[in-house]
């Protein structure tokens, strides 16, 4: 089994750096003219980005000194992040490359042969002024040199001579081609490689400037209405806020957290249901980051489950922490509300821990004419959620795929990525959630907070 994880340690290392050597040729090497400091710089930039973005996540995993996590963390993630939409503009750009050099090509060969047609004409009128202006002369004779017309020496005596019609100016690169002529070869080569490449590197950086503007300025609010057969006209219009994957940590911090209390509590909610992954690193470090949840404000107060990451993080010192913040855990158990159940299970990956869900202990002995409302963090408990009887569950886990074309990958390992679906009788509502997870960074899946409200069919 250790070589199996070597194994694979190798072959991802491996790739790793194989992507980053063709982007550092592309982007470097084939945009440089020679060695020089430019391609010095490049070379660097294209060694110390994949190590930060491997020492930000074994540091993180690792539990290095916090100060550590929190150096390497925004370098190192953002590389990764542009790493990927590096790798997609090239392999774009390497579509483009070929029909760059190709109407280059024609727009070359083109002015060759007007150029030639040109030249053709000018020797023509040559040889007919030279044969009208002076004696005939034997074909192949060389020409006498009164034949051959002179430029004034001046305009007039004394003054100087008229200076040549200045050249008309080459392109820069262009010194292997001809005054007027096309770009040589060499030359095209440079202009391709500089155009692409600079698209490429402009295409990534916007992009990934744009998705990290996106998760810094907090998430959005949305609002979704679901209809409960069991639901009573009592409980019609009740409110719930579900957040998931905040992932405090050493990039998103306690301002990010105050963003999140204050998003939550502008919508004045009557619950508010805290979905798993809040954080990615220890009490220790992390209490003070998550101190401003216990700001949260909602009639019949909020709660929370576990996810996968808060079992790489210390889940029962975690659990202990939200209770202290007001914030009330419901490990495998359920609570009865005005008219419907409020139930909760732990996230799978505390199966390694022996703390996994317990659809059982949450579920088992309640009320089936009742509405249930089930909190689990990963989609993929739903199935259990349908077997239970359960009418609507929460969850979050998989960011919406957070970064495109993460969507497809999300897609494949969860039931739904985002959004509302019905599996049965039990209709499954999954957040993209509030932050983000490595990378500060969306794209083509914003984050969000939403409001679930409950419909009773009564009304």
């Amino acid at each position: 089994m250790v070589l199996v994880f070597v194994l694979v340690g190798v072959a991802a290392l491996a790739v790793l750096g194989g992507f980053h050597w063709y982007a550092w040729r592309r982007l470097v090497r084939d945009t440089t003219a020679g060695p020089g400091t430019a391609r010095r710089l490049g070379a660097a930039v294209f060694v110390a980005g994949p190590l930060l973005m491997l020492g930000a996540v074994v540091s993180e995993r690792a539990g290095a000194p916090f100060w550590l996590q929190r150096t390497l963390g925004w370098p190192g993630f953002l590389w990764m992040a542009l790493a990927v939409y590096l790798l997609l503009a090239l392999l774009v750009g390497e579509l483009v490359r070929p029909l760059l050099r190709r109407a280059l090509d024609r727009r070359a060969a083109t002015r060759r042969a007007t150029g030639t047609e040109a030249g053709a004409d000018t020797d023509t009128d040559a040889v007919s002024h030279a044969t009208s202006a002076g004696p005939s002369r034997t074909p192949g004779a060389p020409v006498p040199k009164e034949a051959v017309p002179k430029e004034p020496a001046s305009t007039k005596p004394g003054e100087p001579a008229e200076p040549p019609a200045p050249a008309e100016p080459v392109a820069p690169g262009d010194t292997a081609a001809p005054v007027d002529g096309p770009l040589a070869a060499p030359s095209r080569r440079l202009f391709v490689s500089r155009v692409v490449g600079g698209a490429v590197a402009a295409a990534a950086v916007g992009t990934v400037g744009y998705g990290t503007y996106g998760v810094l300025r907090g998430p959005a609010v949305k609002r979704v209405t679901v209809p409960l057969a069991k639901l009573p006209r009592s409980a019609h219009g009740f409110r719930i806020a579900v957040v998931s994957d905040i992932h405090l940590g050493p990039v998103l911090g306690r301002g990010f957290a105050q963003k999140v209390v204050d998003t939550i509590n502008s919508t004045q909610p009557d619950l508010i249901a805290v979905v798993g992954d809040l954080v990615d690193g220890s009490v220790k470090n992390l209490g003070p980051a998550a101190a401003p949840l216990a700001g949260l404000r909602a009639r019949h107060g909020a709660y929370f489950v576990t996810g996968n990451h808060e079992y790489f993080s210390g889940a029962e010192q975690w659990v202990r922490e939200v209770r202290e913040l007001g914030i009330h855990p419901l490990e495998n158990a359920r609570t009865e509300l005005a008219g419907f159940d409020l139930a909760g299970v732990n996230d799978v990956q505390g199966e390694s821990e022996g703390h996994g869900p317990d659809f059982g202990r949450a579920l088992g002995d309640r009320d089936t004419a009742r509405a249930c409302v089930l909190l689990a963090h990963q989609p993929v408990q739903i199935h259990d959620a349908v077997r239970h009887g359960v009418d609507l569950q929460l969850s979050g886990h998989t960011h919406g795929g957070q970064l495109w074309p993460g969507n497809f990958i999300a897609a494949a390992a969860n039931p739904t990525v985002a959004g509302l679906e019905r599996y049965g009788d039990t209709q499954l509502y999954v957040s993209r959630g509030a932050g983000a997870w490595g990378p500060p960074t969306r794209v083509g899946a914003p984050s969000d907070i939403t409001v679930v409200e409950l419909a009773s069919r009564e009304a």
